[in-house]
């Protein structure tokens, strides 16, 4: 009888793992939308590219350190902002799923990280160079997705699309409005924000909600936008890779302090500019790697990766995030790894994704 009932929890602990595949995977409800249904829908648009993430996939590792003043240690219990040196390893990208794509002034670059904290734990993040996200949902970057995807006979988005979106999302409308700002000449001097309202915890298990950013020490200066574009079509990396052959790179890692009517869980809003900012440390890029080193390639820059002392706002893009990461990481880990367009240092060719 014993082994009657054995097999049969046995059975129950199946049938619930199935049900929890299938329901992931939405073969129990066809219309929910699902992190394999958006990751599809990156490479409906973008195409699929063997290897490659399947958003930000032109891209080049970096190699640093973060050097904490302790400044941060008020607001989280998070080994992190403790005053010290943690070593990290990250990437510099373009948005989108092309790895081929001509670089262009207007294209969003990001900045990822991973600190790894002498305690054993981590903390992963990613950052771009806007002030504000275009959606605040899943479903809202599904929408855009199509809304925005190019028209083979025009090379662009169609229009009434576009507006056909904007008319159903008014907050997207809205934030492209803020976006609309004059991009950096480069990857170097970008300020990367991190979009996404965290909470952090303090020793006394306080709570404070948060965003970040990595504010650049290098001047900034506007790109052209009426510039010819230029002949090398990496240009926009070449000239990251040659500006660190002179020198270490340095952002200031600032911390906004969000007050109670602040939202948390929109990432199109920004938070009034008289929020109190602090400077927590400073991140130091010492050399950038070619991606077929693996230093970064078989990353995935999951943002809800964290240490104790940082928590997870309700925005609800960041479960999201991580589920399509998730499926993005799981199918190029089992593709060939294709050379990638953007020639580095130490080989002199394209770097495998």
């Amino acid at each position: 009888m014993s082994l009657l009932l054995r097999l049969a929890a046995i059975g129950l602990i199946l049938l619930i793992i199935l049900a929890g595949i299938a329901y992931t995977g939405g073969w129990l409800s066809p219309e929910r939308l699902t992190p394999i249904k958006v990751t599809d829908r990156f490479e409906a648009v973008n195409g699929t590219f063997p290897g490659f993430r399947r958003n930000h996939a032109k891209g080049l590792c970096l190699i640093g350190v973060f050097d904490s003043n302790g400044q941060g240690s008020r607001l989280s219990k998070a080994v992190v902002f403790q005053p010290g040196r943690i070593p990290l390893i990250g990437r510099f990208a373009f948005s989108g799923g092309q790895p081929f794509v001509a670089d262009a002034p207007e294209t969003v670059r990001s900045m990822a990280l991973r600190f790894t904290l002498p305690d054993g734990e981590e903390w992963r993040t990613g950052m771009i160079n806007i002030p504000v996200f275009p959606v605040n949902t899943a479903e809202g970057l599904y929408e855009l997705l199509q809304a925005t995807r190019t028209d083979p006979a025009t090379g662009k988005p169609d229009p009434a699309a576009v507006k056909a979106f904007l008319g159903r999302h008014p907050e997207s409308a809205r934030a492209l409005g803020a976006i609309g700002a004059q991009p950096p000449s480069g990857f170097d001097n970008a300020t990367y924000n991190g979009l996404n309202a965290y909470r952090f915890i303090d020793a006394a298990g306080r709570s404070t909600p948060v965003r970040w950013s990595m504010v650049p020490l290098q001047p900034f200066e506007a790109a052209d936008l009426n510039a010819a574009a230029p002949a090398d079509k990496n240009y926009l990396f070449d000239a990251l890779i040659a500006r660190i052959a002179k020198g270490p790179l340095q952002w200031r890692l600032v911390v906004t302090i969000g007050q109670l009517s602040d939202p948390t869980n929109d990432a199109t809003l920004a938070w009034p500019a008289d929020r109190e900012k602090v400077d927590v440390g400073t991140l130091t890029v010492e050399r950038l790697v070619g991606e077929g080193a693996g230093v970064c390639r078989d990353v995935n820059f999951d943002p809800t990766v964290l240490p104790a002392g940082i928590a997870l706002s309700d925005d609800p893009l960041l479960s999201a995030r991580s589920a399509v990461y998730a499926v993005s990481y799981e199918r190029r880990a089992g593709e060939v790894k294709t050379p990638s367009a953007v020639k580095t240092p130490e080989t002199g060719i394209g770097a495998g994704q």
